[in-house]
């Protein structure tokens, strides 16, 4: 059995992700998904799929939909909420962190994110073909997702398990990734900076310019000279999400998801796993630094970050239904079971 979802409205930066394509660096092709893959795995665990069902990303916009063929459970994780419109109901607001499940003809509109990155899971998650092994959107190879494009008006999801009608809903508390200064480790052309710049670096706060998107941010902040101007390049070689480059003009460039796999400039840091999802909320004029850990450190901080997570999916409760709303539509309503 499976559901359609259509597109009323795309919005703005809108793309479909899974956990990522892996096993294709080699030929060029980047790992994309997710930006934020525990905020996927949270919307996917509110909705009782695995962590690396393919999702909607939300980036600035939200998209509209609606459901054109059977029953879908969705749910929201992130900074954003959303409005339900019933065929031949009152409009209900959605918040996020709490399942819902929506009928034919229903229409979800999701609202502007104030920065960074949500996710929209859907029961079964989106089936949309596999290429080279993954759902998620490249848009730069126009590959994964619907034609390798952003969400438009028109685009109809499939989704591949219908939900039920039982009434039940989930909830769960808000994830969050912590704040402080974003850990790094040492780079692998660390040698190429001057050693003031390289204290610099892990002294300084760096401003994050508008100049952002899934293949990488650029930094604005203290210089960072090169022991000389041709330690500013160097034979191309492997990059990865996390890693953070420092072209001839000084300046830090943080690499994302749907980044290149090579890159000729030097590397003077990487940002750890446990913390690249932390990378997907950062916003324009939003001030970071960093701090150095050793290997060590950074496998411990990833151990305990998953934990944690562990934890957090732990503590997905049922949500009630509100009696009122279920008085009018007996699948509109719910309340917080705290």
């Amino acid at each position: 059995m499976s559901g359609v979802i259509e597109v009323i409205d795309g919005g703005i930066g809108n793309s479909i992700q899974d956990a990522g394509r892996f096993g294709f660096r080699h030929i060029g092709v980047a790992v994309s998904g997710s930006l934020d893959t525990l905020l996927a795995r949270c919307a996917n665990a509110l909705v009782g799929n695995g962590p690396d069902c393919a999702c909607i990303e939300i980036r600035a916009l939200g998209p509209t939909l609606e459901v054109r063929h059977g029953l879908v459970r969705v749910a929201l994780a992130g900074d954003v909420g959303a409005l339900l419109r019933r065929v031949g109901g009152a409009a209900l607001d959605v918040p996020a962190w709490t399942s819902i499940t929506l009928a034919t003809q229903d229409v979800l509109e999701i609202g502007s994110l104030p920065g960074g990155t949500a996710c929209l899971a859907v029961s079964g998650g989106i089936d949309s073909p596999l290429q080279l092994g993954s759902r998620s959107t490249y848009q730069r190879a126009m590959i994964g997702g619907i034609d390798g494009r952003p969400l438009v008006t028109g685009n109809l999801l499939p989704c591949s398990v219908h939900a039920r009608r039982d009434y039940r809903e989930y909830r769960a508390e808000p994830w969050s990734h912590g704040d402080g200064p974003i850990r790094v480790i040492r780079g692998p052309q660390a040698e190429h900076f001057q050693a003031e710049s390289l204290e610099l670096f892990l002294n300084s706060a760096y401003q994050v310019t508008p100049q952002i998107d899934r293949m990488g941010v650029r930094l604005q902040g203290p210089q960072l000279l090169h022991v000389t101007p041709e330690a500013a390049d160097i034979v191309s070689d492997g990059v990865t999400p996390g890693t953070i480059q420092v072209p001839g003009d000084g300046q830090p460039i943080i690499l994302l998801a749907d980044c290149q796999t090579v890159g000729g400039y030097p590397k003077i840091a990487t940002v750890i796993a446990a913390d690249v999802p932390r990378l997907a909320h950062l916003q324009p004029g939003q001030s970071i630094r960093f701090c150095a850990v050793d290997a060590h450190q950074a496998r411990q901080a990833l151990l305990e970050r998953e934990a944690r997570w562990a934890a957090w999916a732990r503590g997905i409760t049922f949500a009630l239904p509100n009696a009122d709303a279920l008085y009018n539509d007996p699948s509109s309503g719910w309340v917080c079971a705290d």
